[in-house]
């Protein structure tokens, strides 16, 4: 059983499996291999998203089984319309976050303010209603009172939400109601403490699935440049409603990439080149090339948006705050293949920041803006045969590779269990199965 416990549709995954590309934003990575998965109460759900995903799924010859914690928050139309609307106020400020605007911001502001809806209440019409009738006006309110919007003028600008009715209860409602009968006539809801903890007592295992990453932690990252929930492994505890002991004994794989890349503003000390630059194709250094080559060798352009990732050499200060802020007992260490062909790469060993030098992420934002990475240079590996790699194990990697790998291993005194040298579950070096 796989559950997510935290994020919402903002999360974008690309998961091929026996030569099938899926792309899922909300469903748990396991539907693919036939796993049941949980959204976890501390995920943000908009159940359009969910249904049109399952309904995707299952078009391409899949059966998703999947539950939701009825204590898991609902993201509503509105608080799309009101995503977007912040972001274009901030976008002339350094503040702008460079969020997808999915309304996941907005769903966890009114979670912590005790105005949500969750997808327990959409079982439950009276209740529904109420709670719509009680936050509904004070969103209109905040639209046309504190940001002078006249929605009757508003042109229909966000993507698959009527932004007039995203704010007239009744059709909130009607909509809401009908996404409630469907969870009750599919079973989909769930305590998912329990539910999850069942399923451990009848001697079932839960792998736990975490999207985004930690430096966009809403409590360890590089804040305000951040997602709203807790993506390092104490979320999981948190987020699924077992406890941490129970989460406490078992494995946290840190899923890295060889290189750095993010969608999203915010300081990146590795970051190549520059990104807007890159995008309007006027970008000529090396940094630049250096970064359009990994950029579309690795296909990183986000899942949810379409958006380029900023892409940058490897952070070990940052990877050093990652594995302790999650305690991560091994490493799968993906996209080796990506940088195949380079002549050389760099990795960022420690920071400079006012004169010291130091091994790890700074608590605030605008010192971590004034860190210039210290490099180490590795000796690039070539571009071969990675399904070859794959089928014949660790020692058929290039040497630099491996000696790459290992470096990371000694700095941070994890070990890598697993090396992706392809987009396809079977383009994984598996050097230990913590699992078996």
């Amino acid at each position: 059983m796989i559950a997510r416990y935290q994020g919402g549709d903002n999360a974008g995954h690309t998961v091929v499996e026996g030569g099938t590309e899926y792309k899922l934003s909300l469903v748990p990575s396991g539907a693919v291999r036939g796993k049941v998965g949980v959204l976890g109460n501390g995920c943000v759900v908009n159940p359009k998203t969910l249904f049109a995903e399952i309904d995707d799924l299952r078009e391409q010859g899949l059966d998703p089984d999947v539950r939701v914690a009825r204590r898991a928050h609902v993201i509503l139309p509105f608080h799309r319309v009101l995503d977007n609307i912040e972001e274009d106020v901030k976008s002339d400020t350094d503040l702008k976050v460079g969020t997808t605007g999915r309304g996941i911001g907005p769903t966890y502001e009114d979670k912590m303010g005790r105005r949500g809806v969750r997808i327990g209440d959409l079982l439950d019409p009276d209740v529904l209603r109420e709670r719509l009738e009680y936050v509904i006006p004070q969103k209109r309110a905040l639209v046309e009172d504190v940001y002078g919007i006249d929605l009757e003028e508003v042109d229909d600008v966000i993507e698959g939400v009527d932004v007039e009715d995203a704010f007239d209860v009744d059709a909130v409602y009607e909509q809401y109601e009908r996404f409630g009968e469907r969870f009750a006539e599919e079973g989909m809801t769930v305590n998912a403490g329990e539910f999850l903890a069942d399923t451990i007592d009848d001697g079932g295992e839960v792998m736990f699935e975490g999207a985004q990453g930690t430096l966009i932690d809403i409590d360890h990252g590089n804040y305000p440049y951040v997602t709203s929930s807790n993506p390092t492994a104490g979320g999981a505890a948190v987020g699924t409603g077992l406890g941490p002991t129970t989460v406490g004994r078992g494995e946290v794989v840190g899923v890295v990439k060889a290189y750095l890349s993010r969608v999203g503003s915010g300081p990146l000390p590795t970051e190549l080149g520059d990104i807007d630059e890159q995008e309007e194709g006027a970008g000529d250094t090396e940094a630049d090339e250096i970064a359009t080559y990994i950029r579309d060798e690795g296909g990183e352009y986000g899942t949810v948006t379409g958006r380029p990732r900023r892409v940058g050499w490897l952070d070990l200060p940052m990877l050093r705050h990652s594995t302790r802020a999650s305690g991560f007992t091994g490493l799968a260490v993906n996209h080796v293949d990506t940088l195949g062909g380079l002549d050389e790469l760099k990795v960022a060993t420690s920071y400079e920041l006012d004169g010291e030098e130091i091994d790890t992420v700074p608590s605030t934002t605008e010192r971590w803006a004034r860190c210039e990475p210290n490099y180490r240079t590795f000796e690039g590996w070539a571009d071969v045969d990675w399904s070859a790699v794959a089928e014949e194990g660790y020692d058929a990697l290039p040497p630099e590779a491996r000696a790459y790998l290992e470096f990371l291993e000694d700095e941070l005194d994890t070990p890598v269990y697993a090396v992706g040298v392809g987009p396809d579950r079977e383009d994984t070096v598996v050097r230990e199965n913590p699992f078996e």
